[in-house]
């Protein structure tokens, strides 16, 4: 087994995961829609990656770029520290978006004026084109809306460029130069542009000239041959959930390396209602991969003991998980690698080395929650991958859909799902609750059309009234949102007959629990999970 003193930084990509023909590249200055850019232009078939402002031009240019696009950010580029773009990308010949402050950067950094504007744009403004043989215009219309999201405005701008369009508030709502580069005060990755995502395509094909070869098929191939060059003759142990990552994951790795690859699911006793069995049957059904099962419930109970707060929750559960599987390398013998499902989300939300400008929302048990040192070099094919994409990737290995479009569960399980003190007692309530809101939403035809459904055991104690005596019992909330990528979500408008028989099974089946809430919170301000 070989010894790493830390895992390894993967800023902003690391080569071993896959090559990559072309790319854009999102630099970020701390803007709520980085992501969102991301995401944009990969439904255009063109790898994108966020990048953190000051990252290494030279790791930038192993992404191999041809474009950049600069996000929005809450500073002012003429306060002291703002950020700004290197010099490196400002002049490296490589087309350029800015979008809102990275629009402004441009302006100040190239010899224009931001100031203050006297009339703020925060919503829908209607954009009138003053150059319509624009490429970046291609096949839209002279006048459309978009929106605005700014208090700053280029009241002058730089020497060699133009002004393209133009709204009420914004004078300089389009400019560019005859190089490629290109400022747009407004958002176009938001859907209250309308034509946002043609602009956007607009960018990649007709200014950046991408070929657009980003699909399932090609990912998946070049990760089979990256898999190989990384492990080697080495052999790899891979952490299994029963979700769609951990199970693209480890197909893929199989395909790569065979049987190299031992996988491990471990049962943390925080699992949903009969699921350890459940993911063990689907394995034996439906992939020929080696499963080794560890039961590990005591364990895990033991060490969350007297624990309420919900970071020391995952950062505990992560490193018990990492525990077992080093001890499970130990029994097998010769290990080299863990491999896991992790994925881009979480990544971000647990602001990992490619993410540096954003807050931490949460440790992903599989990110945040891993210890400073360990003893296996991770392997984890799917990092750069949205939820949808790795379903993508998953039809394509050909797993079966039952596999493909479980919903999503977190990592630490239904720790993250019981507020306060996690003990067996409670895990068995809320297995109980949530098992009922899981066949509710299957009886009614809604599989597909929620992201995740669940209970959560509150830990709040309410009065109730039943069969005529006072009782004093456990408050269950319902959530169920919507979503394409686990980066925002919407709340689901369940219909009220399937909200009614939840909570009437929930009360009068689960006796611990008298009250039963419906979560109408989305994401942000919100998270999916409440802890």
């Amino acid at each position: 087994m070989t010894q790493s003193d830390k895992i390894a930084p993967q800023k902003p990509h690391d080569e071993s995961l896959f090559s990559i023909s072309e790319s854009i590249v999102v630099v970020d200055f701390g803007s709520q829609y980085s992501l969102l850019i991301a995401r944009r232009i990969r439904e255009l078939k063109v790898y994108c990656e966020v990048i953190p402002y000051n990252a290494s031009f030279d790791e930038v240019m192993k992404l191999n770029p041809k474009g950049f696009i600069l996000s929005g950010g809450p500073a002012s580029v003429y306060e002291t520290g703002a950020p700004l773009i290197s010099e490196e990308i400002l002049h490296s010949g490589i087309p350029i978006l800015g979008i809102c402050y990275g629009m402004q950067a441009l302006a100040h950094q190239l010899g224009g004026e931001v100031e203050p504007g006297e009339i703020r744009e925060y919503g829908h403004a209607d954009l009138r084109r003053t150059d319509d043989e624009m490429a970046l215009f291609r096949d839209l219309p002279h006048s459309t809306p978009v929106w605005m999201s700014h208090g700053d405005r280029v009241s002058k701008i730089p020497p060699g460029f133009k002004v393209r369009a133009v709204t009420d508030a914004s004078p300089t709502a389009v400019m560019s130069n005859d190089s490629g580069v290109i400022g747009l005060q407004f958002h176009p990755e938001v859907a209250h542009t309308p034509m946002g995502k043609k602009l956007l395509e607009n960018f990649l094909f007709e200014v950046c000239n991408c070929e657009g070869d980003w699909t399932p098929q090609n990912f998946v191939d070049s990760s089979i041959e990256a898999i190989r060059a990384q492990v080697g003759t080495g052999r790899v142990v891979c952490a299994l959930s029963g979700g769609v990552d951990s199970s693209v994951a480890a197909t893929l790795i199989h395909k790569a390396i065979g049987s190299q690859q031992t996988c491990i699911f471990v049962n943390n006793g925080l699992l949903r209602k009969d699921e350890a069995e459940e993911v063990l049957l689907t394995y034996k059904q439906n992939a020929q991969l080696n499963v080794r099962d560890v039961d590990a419930a005591e364990l895990f109970f033991g060490a969350l003991t007297n624990v309420t707060e919900p970071e020391e929750k995952r950062k505990i559960i992560g490193e018990k998980f990492i525990n077992i599987f080093e001890a499970e390398a130990d029994l097998i013998g010769d290990v080299d690698f863990l491999a896991q499902g992790t994925t881009y989300p979480d990544v971000i939300e647990s602001r990992g080395p490619e993410n540096t400008t954003s807050a931490v929302i949460k440790s992903h048990h599989n990110v945040g929650g891993l210890p400073e040192k360990m003893e296996l070099d991770l392997v984890e094919p799917l990092r750069y991958l949205f939820k949808d994409e790795v379903r993508e990737v998953g039809i394509t290995l050909g797993l079966p859909p039952a596999m493909v479009w479980r919903q999503p569960f977190p990592g630490p399980g239904l720790a993250v799902r019981i507020i306060g003190e996690v003990t067996s007692e409670k895990v068995r309530i809320l297995q109980s609750a949530d098992a009922i809101v899981t066949e509710e939403i299957e009886n009614a035809g809604l599989t597909r059309e929620v992201w995740q459904s669940f209970a959560v055991l509150s830990g709040d104690l309410t009065v109730g009234v039943q069969g005529d005596f006072r009782t004093y019992g456990h408050l269950i909330a319902i959530r169920a949102v919507a979503s394409e990528d686990a980066m925002t979500a919407d709340w689901v408008r369940l219909p009220y007959e399937v909200l009614e028989r939840m909570s009437g099974r929930i009360v009068n089946e689960v006796n611990e629990v008298n009250r039963v809430v419906y979560d109408i919170t989305s994401k942000p301000p919100g998270t999916i999970e409440w802890e």
